[in-house]
């Protein structure tokens, strides 16, 4: 139903189910987060599975996004406080499996590249959404605003570049991968994130102020690179999109691309902070 609108309408629809969503999953409380990102970061990792497996790749589909899948609930409740730190011990014999399973698939010409790309899901998405818990338990119990407060940034900045882009946008910003991103459109989504750093940090109080900036200049920069990291990904496999699933958006890759890449810094930072 939704494909039958232009490309700019396909995407403030999408946009704004999604957000929708996705927001009243952080807001309403810790279960429905969880069950919110558990379903994100399952259909991520299957979607990059699948990508892989176009460039002719075999990497472990279904048991690679089992152990994702397990590595992020290991650390909801970790962080939770309902099972010790210990049980993060146990992702090191599970994915270790990953090794074992390889032996027993015939007629494979290149058994450890499959291997490396299996991981590779692993560290690029299950880990950055993994990481996302230690930020909604930074005190000690759930509190949406730091998740809530890092996805309107990163929105912010995407539709900051997309507007400002199409625009403005003539300088190249890195033409060799994404001929269509420009300095423009990149100026254009960092005054909006900064924008809307101000009017987060003036609503919530978890964070000081210069908490909130540094976390937008860590998204302005690092979802930035995200997206290129992905792009370089689409243009390897040579595909315009990571996957059809949001109409004028793409995949679930193109969407949370620049999370991927933000989400350890983010954590890395409030964690020294």
């Amino acid at each position: 139903m939704i494909k039958q609108y232009s490309n700019l309408t396909q995407r403030v629809i999408t946009a704004l189910i999604g957000a929708a969503l996705v927001i009243g999953g952080v807001v309403w409380g810790e279960w429905s987060y969880f069950a919110v990102f558990f379903l994100i970061c399952l259909l991520t990792l299957w979607e990059f599975y699948s990508l892989a497996g176009l460039d002719g790749m075999i990497p472990q589909k279904s048991f690679g996004t089992f152990c994702g899948m397990v590595v992020f609930s290991l650390s909801f409740f970790i962080e939770r406080d309902s099972l010790p730190y210990q049980y993060y011990f146990l992702i090191f014999p599970l994915i270790s499996f990953v090794y074992m399973i390889k032996l027993y698939k015939k007629f494979e010409r290149k058994p450890f590249t499959n291997i490396a790309f299996t991981f590779l899901g692993l560290f690029y998405v299950a880990v950055p959404f993994s990481l996302l818990n230690i930020a909604a338990f930074e005190y000690g119990f759930y509190n949406y605003q730091i998740v809530f407060g890092c996805l309107f940034i990163l929105w912010a900045t995407d539709t900051g570049a997309y507007i400002a882009g199409t625009l403005f946008g003539r300088r190249k910003l890195f033409e060799r991968i994404s001929p269509k991103k420009s300095w423009e459109g990149a100026l254009g989504g960092a005054v909006l994130a900064v924008a809307f750093a101000f009017g987060i940090a003036y609503f919530f109080d978890t964070l000081e102020r210069w908490q909130w900036l540094s976390i937008s200049a860590i998204i302005i920069v690092g979802g930035t690179y995200g997206d290129l990291v992905e792009s370089l990904l689409k243009r390897t496999i040579e595909i315009k999109d990571s996957g059809n699933s949001l109409p004028g958006h793409g995949g679930f890759l193109d969407r949370f691309d620049g999370l991927l890449i933000s989400a350890p810094f983010i954590v890395a930072f409030l964690e020294l902070s």
